[in-house]
């Protein structure tokens, strides 16, 4: 396990608010007592996901929350735990050097990105990680890992699509298939497993787990999906 000072960040999924992972953050803090520190947003913050000066404002809020985790800690590097966007968008931030005149010390201030539910490959067309995901893929090919970074990938096994299955079956069929050009596979409600999975990372698959409480319950941040995900990361 890693040094107990070592302290966590959450960062958040789209259109999500910083008080959607309070819950979350008390589960690690009560089983780790680790400082657990949200990245600070709101539902608005995440509108201009699809273009790169939208990419780089939600990163500096991302580096804040390492910045302050790190000043309330005897700590010289952080664990990331991102939720859905917000794993794709913390790779970006380990990353050398990812925007002209842009840099951010992720990878020296981070020693382990946990990725839950996030859509690290789109083969299926434009979604709302699309764009972002295969400008990752072109710049960075999937694979293409920060050295001294440990990565590991949760994926929720939860709901499969079935394209003549019943109207919720049948919503995830398209999903999943607009998402990783197939419809008929498993995933969290929101991601399929096959995309949710970065290649050369830790790869681990929860049963039973959906994206966020909208889908079903539980989902990655309650309880026992936090213990299991803390457990299989020591």
């Amino acid at each position: 396990m890693y040094p107990d000072y070592q302290p966590v960040v959450i960062f958040g999924g789209f259109l999500s608010y910083s008080n959607h992972y309070r819950g979350m953050q008390a589960h690690i803090e009560a089983i780790t007592g680790r400082k657990v520190t949200i990245v600070k947003t709101r539902g608005f913050d995440w509108l201009p996901i699809m273009s790169i000066r939208g990419w780089i404002y939600l990163i500096r809020k991302l580096d804040d929350a390492v910045m302050r985790a790190l000043n309330g800690s005897n700590g010289q590097e952080v664990i990331i735990m991102g939720h859905s966007i917000g794993g794709v968008l913390a790779r970006i931030y380990l990353l050398d050097d990812p925007f002209p005149g842009e840099e951010f010390p992720g990878n020296k201030a981070v020693s382990h990105l946990v990725t839950l539910g996030s859509p690290h490959s789109n083969k299926g067309g434009l979604t709302r990680g699309g764009l972002l995901t295969r400008w990752i893929d072109k710049k960075y090919p999937e694979g293409t890992l920060t050295p001294n970074v440990k990565y590991t990938s949760i994926a929720g096994k939860y709901l499969r699509g079935v394209k003549t299955g019943s109207t919720r079956e049948h919503w995830v069929y398209q999903n999943y298939k607009s998402i990783c050009g197939r419809g008929d596979v498993w995933g969290d409600g929101l991601i399929p497993v096959e995309c949710a999975l970065l290649e050369g990372s830790q790869n681990i698959v929860l049963d039973n787990i959906s994206h966020a409480q909208i889908f079903g319950n539980p989902w990655y941040g309650d309880k026992a999906p936090v213990e299991e995900i803390l457990a299989a990361i020591r």
